[in-house]
């Protein structure tokens, strides 16, 4: 189980603390996100139970998080990566992926994945490149119930 991190930066805290996760602030920020549309709220609480997942905070009022789903060794995907709207454009998504990429279980990972549709930017600053050889990468996608 991967240990509990917490870092701060002036009234904001990013922690990994499962515990001060508010998923009805969860559950709107991803409502509202293109890659979530029509995900069920039962699916993103059980989602975020296998996840280890970093919620930022201002105070105790959760503004953002991310999840990321790993074996702790080889391979690890980021995504949900979510910061609330009145905060943007401060910084914020670029230090909770700096610290994701710096927590003490994630340093053996050898093969970071994501999705993203419009912060290719953000992630390059990670070292982050296109799918060097996406001829061989597949998926399975299968609708949630009631979606085509």
């Amino acid at each position: 189980m991967p240990q509990i991190f917490h870092t701060h930066r002036d009234s904001f805290t990013i922690s990994t603390d499962p515990a001060r996760l508010d998923m009805n602030a969860v559950h709107d920020f991803l409502s509202r996100a293109y890659w979530a549309k029509g995900r069920p709220r039962e699916r993103t609480e059980a989602a975020f139970a296998n996840s280890l997942v970093f919620g930022i905070y201002e105070g105790s009022r959760q503004i953002g998080m991310a999840r990321v789903v790993s074996d702790f060794s080889i391979v690890a995907y980021l995504c949900d990566v979510f910061i609330h709207e009145e905060y943007r454009g401060h910084g914020l998504g670029k230090w909770l992926v700096q610290s994701i990429l710096e927590h003490p279980d994630l340093q053996s990972i050898r093969r970071w994945l994501l999705a993203t549709d419009d912060a290719h930017g953000l992630y390059r600053q990670f070292d982050f490149i296109q799918l060097t050889d996406p001829e061989k990468w597949m998926q399975r996608l299968r609708p949630f119930p009631g979606e085509s």
